[in-house]
């Protein structure tokens, strides 16, 4: 067994570890022994997929009209107020700030009849898929896999925001709504399933990484780990020695340190400026001060929680994912594109900042995965609490809340792509036929984290909170 005893260390453990122990299992374990429990898992039947999840969520509600439906033969204020751009995929368009997103439409299944049935802010509906624990789908997927990635030590449910990407970034107020506690609440919700899986929430804090990071001294840990090998050496002479193996992978992991992963510096300057979002809007303008955040006399105070580093959060969520991460929720607020002098802007607005940054960071993170042959490994979830009404204001193009039609577009994971799968009624306003739930997205989410054949022939290789939503509700059968 690894074991340190240096008082400094532990004393480290004891003031810094609070945001670390409140995900995880690994309090009353040992790190080597969690690495023996994932080697005897190994050996045995498993239901995992070896899949990771990337939900990024457009807090607000984004447009349907604008996004991945946009309705050509309607009248003027029903039409996208963007435009639209023809995609890959004969007869499909999407709306005029997703040029990127269009090119790659081989590579994306749009689901145009999912309606989130919520017609207001909160994001739980969605995230939960109805589920009566109350637990984000991150945290079903924790409560299935495990809290700490066994690989690397990692929080299986991490929410990314942009605070994460940005040490130092201080955004302002918005409505409680959009602000920061309500984020740290609701999208790292783990419901009656526990604390133990709630979601880590990147804030960008560098005590908070402190949680993750060797504290003793290098030098002293190393000879510290040295002696004891020897000693079990000694101890176990002529036995086979797997347990030194696993020693040496807790000795590796600490000290390579879980905060690496959450260092976008370690990344490729290359790669990481493929992601950077930074050019597409100057943040600055859109907050208190900036030449855009008065409106008719309006403070838009929600803009207060826009940034411009959304293609770094995907970037992040990428390394997460690669480092053993199984669920990662990128959230970007705030859609809620009403206008008329509300908290707001309209439409144009709005969707020529996040819409045209969304195009970007997706298009880049779609570009990033194929090239290190992760598609297949990793699905990508893009959708909102809600959608936004299809008749538009005449003054600037704003739209109402709208629960009926809810954008939702999905990437990798070893789905089927290029598609789209059902469809709107005329005017874009809801779901014409069959129509998917919440409930049928979280199931999508567990069936591809999830091996359904093997629950049914061995439930007790899940709890019965992710086995009964694993096996109870129906997918988007399209994409399978």
């Amino acid at each position: 067994m690894l074991t340190i005893t240096d008082a400094r260390f532990a004393h480290g453990l004891a003031s810094n570890r609070r945001d670390f122990l409140r995900i995880g299992s690994l309090c009353g374990l040992t790190l080597s022994g969690l690495l023996a429990a994932k080697a005897k898992a190994g050996a045995e039947k498993t239901v995992l997929r070896n899949k990771s999840v990337v939900f990024l969520f457009l807090h607000g509600g984004p447009p349907q009209i604008e996004t991945f439906d946009p309705k050509r033969d309607v009248p003027e204020n029903n039409r996208s107020c963007t435009g639209e751009v023809q995609t890959k995929l004969p007869g499909v368009w999407f709306g005029g700030t997703l040029p990127k997103l269009a090119q790659r439409a081989d590579r994306v299944a749009v689901v145009r009849n999912f309606a989130s049935r919520n017609g207001g802010h909160s994001a739980l509906p969605v995230l939960t898929g109805g589920h009566r624990s109350g637990a984000t789908v991150g945290a079903m997927c924790a409560r299935g896999t495990g809290a700490l990635s066994a690989r690397t030590g990692l929080p299986m449910n991490t929410v990314v925001i942009p605070e994460a990407v940005m040490p130092g970034l201080r955004l302002g107020e918005p409505t409680d709504t959009f602000g920061l506690k309500t984020l740290e609440r609701d999208f790292g919700a783990a419901g009656s399933l526990g604390g133990s899986y709630r979601g880590f929430v990147r804030n960008g804090s560098a005590q908070q990484l402190g949680n993750f990071t060797l504290t003793v001294p290098r030098d002293r840990f190393t000879e510290r780990f040295q002696l004891l090998r020897q000693l079990d050496t000694l101890k176990h002479a002529g036995q086979a020695e797997g347990g030194s193996d696993l020693q040496q992978q807790a000795h590796d992991l600490l000290l390579r340190g879980v905060s690496d992963a959450f260092d976008l510096s370690k990344e490729d300057p290359k790669v990481v400026a493929r992601y950077d979002t930074s050019h597409v809007f100057d943040m600055a303008d859109y907050h208190e001060g900036g030449k855009h955040f008065v409106f008719q006399g309006k403070k838009l105070v929600d803009q207060a929680r826009w940034s411009n580093q959304l293609g770094k959060e995907l970037l992040l969520a990428r390394r997460l994912c690669e480092a053993g991460c199984g669920f990662v929720t990128v959230v970007d607020s705030s859609w809620d594109f009403h206008g008329r002098g509300m908290n707001n802007p309209g439409t144009i607005v709005g969707m020529n900042t996040l819409g045209a940054q969304m195009d970007h960071a997706v298009a880049a993170f779609l570009d990033d995965v194929k090239d290190r042959g992760l598609s297949d490994q990793i699905l990508l979830v893009v959708t909102g609490e809600m959608g936004r009404s299809p008749i538009k204001h005449k003054e600037d193009a704003g739209t109402d809340h709208w629960g009926n039609l809810t954008p939702l577009l999905v990437a990798g994971g070893g789905l089927k792509m290029g598609q789209v799968v059902g469809r709107s009624d005329r005017t874009g306003g809801r779901p014409a036929g069959e129509a998917y739930g919440p409930e049928h997205l979280l199931a999508t989410v567990l069936h591809t984290v999830f091996d359904a054949s093997t629950a049914r022939t061995a439930p007790e290789l899940l709890s019965p909170e992710v086995a009964g939503a694993l096996l109870n509700n129906d997918p988007i059968k399209e994409l399978f």
